[in-house]
C-alpha cells in the first residue's frame, strides 16, 4: 500500500512532544501561549465554516472544564490542548441524537451563534490531515478520562497526570494509560468477488467489510480468520497486512488486512450480522457511483471505503 496517508485520522506528522508531558512547568508555559480544542460529549467544536474552533485557554467556554489534554506541538512551537466540557448542559435542554449519524449541533452560549459542537463521524472528511489527527486524538483520550475515572486496581479515584496521557491512583499509587483496542478488519476475496456485511443498527443500505476485534492472545491473521468464520462461516486461507487507521470512536485502531477465502457459502450468524453477501467488482463499481439498487457507496475517510477502492484500482500489491 503506498497511498495510506491518504486515510483520515493519521500520517499528519504531528509532533506530540512526549518529552514535555513530565515537565508541568513547561506544559504551563505552552498552555499560557497555546490553543484549546473544547470537546463535549465526543463532539469536537466546529466553526460555522466547517474547521475545527480553537480557543485561548482563558477563553470563558472553558470554565468549569476538566484539566485540559496536551496534545502536541506545531512546527512554529504552537503547542494543541483538549478540554472536556461534558458536564455542561445546554440551555435549551438539546442532547445529542442516539443514532449511527448524529446531525445535531450544539452552540454553546460563551461562544456565539457560529460555532457549535458536531460529531465528528460526519465532518471527519472535511478537515485537515492535521486537524483530524488532533480531533481524533482528543476526542479518544478524552473519552479514556471520562470512562476510567476510577483505579481498576483499588477502586480509589484516580488522577489526571503526565499532561493528560496517565492516570495516577494517590490511594496505591497504581500507574494507568489510555488505551486503544484493536480491530482487524478485513477485505475478504474470492476470485474476483469481495465479501460485505452489514449490521442491524446501521443505516438503510449500509454494507461494508467485516471487522472485530483482536482477542487476547492472538495475532492478526488468526483474528480475521475466526471473525471471518464466526460471522459469516467463511473460512479464510491467507492473511495479509494492508494498513492501518485511528478510529476514535471511542478509541480503536483499524487493522485492514486481505484474506483469501477458501471456501463461500455464507452460512450467517445473526447475533453478529443482519445479511452478508458477495459482490463482484463490476456490481462494487456501481455502488462507488452511487448507482447500486441496494448498497449505498461507502463512507468516506473510512478505512473500508479505502481497501475498496484500493481493491478496484488493483492497487492492492
Amino acid at each position: 500500500m503506498h497511498d495510506d496517508a491518504t486515510l483520515v485520522f493519521g500520517a499528519s506528522g504531528l509532533d506530540r512532544a512526549a518529552a514535555l508531558r513530565a515537565k508541568p512547568e513547561e506544559i504551563a508555559r505552552a498552555w499560557a501561549v497555546g490553543r484549546v480544542l473544547p470537546v463535549w460529549r465526543g463532539k469536537p467544536l466546529f466553526a460555522a465554516e466547517g474547521a475545527l474552533c480553537w480557543v485561548g485557554p482563558d477563553h470563558p467556554v472553558l470554565a468549569g472544564s476538566a484539566p485540559a489534554v496536551f496534545l502536541g506541538l506545531e512546527e512554529d512551537g504552537q503547542a494543541s490542548f483538549a478540554a472536556d466540557l461534558s458536564d455542561w448542559e445546554p440551555e435549551s435542554g438539546e442532547t445529542a441524537e442516539q443514532s449511527f449519524f448524529d446531525q445535531s449541533r450544539q452552540p454553546h452560549p460563551a461562544l456565539g451563534s457560529g460555532p457549535g459542537f458536531e460529531d465528528l463521524r460526519n465532518a471527519m472528511t472535511r478537515l485537515a490531515p492535521r486537524e483530524a489527527e488532533l480531533a481524533a486524538t482528543a476526542r479518544a483520550v478524552l473519552h479514556w478520562h471520562r470512562s476510567h475515572r476510577f483505579c481498576a486496581a483499588c477502586g480509589a479515584r484516580s488522577e489526571m497526570a503526565q499532561a493528560g496521557w496517565q492516570r495516577l491512583c494517590p490511594a496505591c499509587g497504581a500507574q494507568h494509560f489510555p488505551r486503544t483496542d484493536p480491530v482487524v478488519i478485513m477485505l475478504v476475496t474470492h476470485g474476483n468477488r469481495v465479501l460485505l456485511g452489514r449490521n442491524a443498527v446501521w443505516p438503510e443500505g449500509m454494507y461494508s467489510l467485516l471487522a472485530g476485534f483482536v482477542e487476547p492472545g492472538e495475532t492478526v491473521e488468526a483474528a480475521v480468520r475466526r471473525e471471518v468464520l464466526e460471522e459469516t462461516g467463511v473460512r479464510v486461507g491467507p492473511v495479509r497486512y494492508l494498513a492501518s487507521q485511528p478510529w476514535p470512536f471511542p478509541a480503536n485502531l483499524m487493522l485492514g488486512a486481505q484474506g483469501e477465502a477458501v471456501s463461500d457459502t455464507i452460512t450467517l450468524d445473526p447475533a453478529e450480522l443482519q445479511d452478508a453477501l458477495w459482490i463482484g467488482r463490476e456490481e462494487l463499481l456501481q455502488v462507488f457511483a452511487g448507482r447500486h439498487a441496494r448498497i449505498r457507496p461507502p463512507r468516506k475517510g473510512a478505512i473500508a471505503e479505502f481497501l475498496m477502492r484500493n481493491w478496484l484500482a488493483d492497487r492492492l500489491r
